[in-house]
């Protein structure tokens, strides 16, 4: 299938628009502090009596509530939960996007509940990377360009193409969004994500439009990540079978932490699921 066509010098007006928003390379960023070696073997993170509340009007939308949990440096992580249960808001403190209304949330030590908004998109552009439900891919760019533009603002990104052959998409890396299935997008999502080389990997519902089998690759791109790259991957599901090629399952319901358990014995690889 042809490249579809498109204006020539696409990637200047992106690139301007990054930099009038403070996201190019040549932009200082306040600077967050990198775990020292003598750190570990702290969790890379640590949160103590976390609580979120919403307000919506005069509604009280109480989203976690007392929430301490500590998850170690490379494990791979699901957080599983019903619908309303706090996953979403949990990750999204983990990853900066949102601060606790009380409780302290340690990453390598640092409390980002009492970070700055400079400090925390230091930490979200040096430290994590964002693998959501729906792909957020630009349509009129190919894989391989959807994932440079990531490596354009990161501090030390890998090459475009190795992250796109991590994932298995070397072969599909001219392909535009609408050339490639749904597995395939997630899969460049992935790609973008840890082209910059993230120490935390952060996946909302990642296989959650996908059928069985296209969900199961996914899986796997993220099951060699972890593997290879050594990063702390957290996977938010409701899906109890993921939960088998976990390092560690955390079970949440009505905002607290109902249970944190470590696997005992091997995990399962993500090809031997069924659902």
């Amino acid at each position: 299938m042809g490249k579809s066509p498109r204006p020539t010098g696409w990637l200047t007006p992106i690139l301007g628009c990054f930099r009038r928003l403070g996201l190019a390379r040549r932009v200082q960023f306040v600077p967050f502090v990198e775990p020292r070696a003598s750190d570990s073997p702290a969790p890379v993170f640590d949160l103590r009596h976390l609580s979120k509340t919403y307000h919506i009007g005069e509604v009280e939308v109480r989203a976690l509530r007392d929430v301490t949990l500590a998850l170690p440096q490379g494990e791979f992580v699901v957080l599983l939960g019903p619908s309303g249960s706090g996953k979403s808001t949990l990750l999204n403190i983990m990853g900066g996007l949102d601060v606790p209304s009380s409780g302290e949330v340690l990453y390598h030590g640092e409390d980002l509940a009492q970070a700055d908004e400079g400090t925390l998109t230091a930490y979200r552009r040096r430290h994590v990377g964002f693998v959501f439900q729906f792909y957020n891919l630009i349509p009129s760019l190919t894989a391989l360009e959807n994932v440079q533009l990531v490596t354009e603002i990161a501090t030390a990104p890998m090459a475009p193409e190795d992250a796109l052959r991590l994932v298995d998409l070397d072969a599909r890396r001219d392909h535009f969004p609408a050339q490639l299935s749904g597995g395939e997008q997630q899969r460049v999502a992935i790609a973008r994500a840890i082209a910059k080389q993230p120490a935390v990997l952060l996946c909302d519902e990642p296989t959650g439009a996908l059928d069985i089998s296209t969900g199961i690759v996914v899986l796997e791109a993220l099951e060699r990540v972890n593997a290879e790259l050594g990063t702390t991957t957290v996977v938010i599901t409701h899906n109890a079978a993921i939960a088998a090629m976990a390092d560690r399952v955390v079970r949440l319901a009505d905002g607290r932490v109902t249970s944190n358990q470590p696997r005992e014995g091997a995990r399962m690889a993500a090809r031997e699921l069924t659902w």
